[in-house]
């Protein structure tokens, strides 16, 4: 329980205080003042002003905020104030200091990426037979397993996924593959057949296969400088996109709603990947932090995608939305925010009692 509280804090630290750092740090880039950058939210505990700035640490630690000079519209401001004030800022100042929140949350997946790739290098499954399904084509092939699928087509292969892929590109056209057994090679032809399978998102799909699973033989590929940077931005890409989809399924209701986690969920999470050792722990921060930086640019009010529809709408009317709109905008999205809550907290509450 201990070891997942602590790695539940430091990952959340982790999470809020690189969203916020984008806030802050585009905000003084702009000449925006900030009264005060927090972590967590609630009663100050113990902090340090410096110019007109309290960094702080807050009581509730499930959160953070930067508030600055002029945020509120409406408020009334010092006329000495309008140069550093935020909603005197031209629009897409104000666009690019919202958006920083979660950019860095996207560029501190790809600097946990880029370091893990760097030091450990890149982790490659071989493209090695393991089971050999009976009456399937690789198995009336004659392939056995510890097989290595060495080419197809006369196109080198490196690992199962390039393997997978061709397979699957083949739209059940001959393939001919070259296979190492020991010390010799052998070239032989084979047909894939399509099967019924599931997604990653346990949806019914339809693809070519030949039979085979992995043996699940690894293989470490050791990084330069530049191939470790496009690794991870692969990676962060790769992931990212794989989010927005899962979003996209979930408002579908084409995956379920049991899949949302809460507090509970990320602290089991985050100490099952932390007795595993920090590598598995700072890659879960990467994933999470991913996630957390899609939620933020969903288009609800009090996030920063609802702060972010608002000014696209100024940018291209010239005026700020209406102050009713926003504020009635701004109180569905607390609610709507407030159901997913209760949502994710039912869901860890299910999980623990009922699993």
């Amino acid at each position: 329980m201990s070891t997942n509280l602590v790695a539940f804090v430091v990952v959340l630290g982790v999470l809020i205080f690189f969203h916020e750092l984008g806030h802050f740090l585009v905000a003084r880039l702009f000449g925006v003042g900030v009264e005060r950058f927090s972590l967590g939210f609630g009663p100050r505990i113990f902090g340090k002003k410096v110019g007109i700035t309290d960094y702080r640490i807050s009581a509730i630690p499930l959160g953070g905020y930067v508030k600055m000079v002029g945020e509120e519209p409406d408020a009334e401001i010092d006329p000495a104030d309008i140069p550093i004030s935020f909603t005197h800022k031209h629009v897409f100042k104000r666009i690019l200091i919202v958006a920083a929140g979660p950019f860095f949350n996207l560029l501190l997946a790809a600097v946990i990426f880029y370091g893990v790739f760097q030091i450990s290098g890149l982790m490659i499954l071989k493209p090695v037979v393991g089971a050999v399904e009976a009456d399937t084509p690789a198995a009336l092939a004659g392939l056995v397993e510890g097989d290595r699928i060495a080419a197809i087509d006369g196109t080198p292969i490196g690992s199962w996924e390039e393997m997978a892929v061709a397979i699957s590109k083949s739209e059940g056209n001959p393939l001919v593959l070259t296979v190492a057994r020991g010390d010799s090679q052998r070239e032989v032809a084979i047909t894939p057949v399509l099967k019924p399978a599931q997604n990653i998102f346990g949806e019914p799909i339809d693809r070519f296969v030949i039979g085979i699973s992995a043996a699940g033989d690894f293989e470490t590929q050791r990084l330069n400088p530049f191939q470790a940077l496009f690794e991870s931005v692969h990676r962060t890409y790769y992931f990212t996109k794989l989010t927005v989809v899962s979003v996209v399924k979930l408002i579908q209701g084409t995956v379920s709603t049991k899949t949302l986690g809460g507090p509970i969920m990320i602290a089991e999470m985050a100490g099952q990947q932390a007795k595993e050792g920090a590598w598995n722990l700072v890659t879960f921060i990467a994933l999470l932090s991913i996630n957390l930086a899609i939620l933020n640019i969903l288009p609800i009010p009090v996030l920063d995608g609802g702060h972010l529809l608002f000014f696209a709408i100024e940018a291209v009317t010239g005026r700020p939305v209406n102050t009713k709109v926003r504020e009635v905008a701004q109180q569905a999205g607390i609610f709507l925010l407030l159901l997913l809550m209760i949502l994710v907290f039912y869901n860890d509450i299910t999980r623990i009692f009922f699993r």
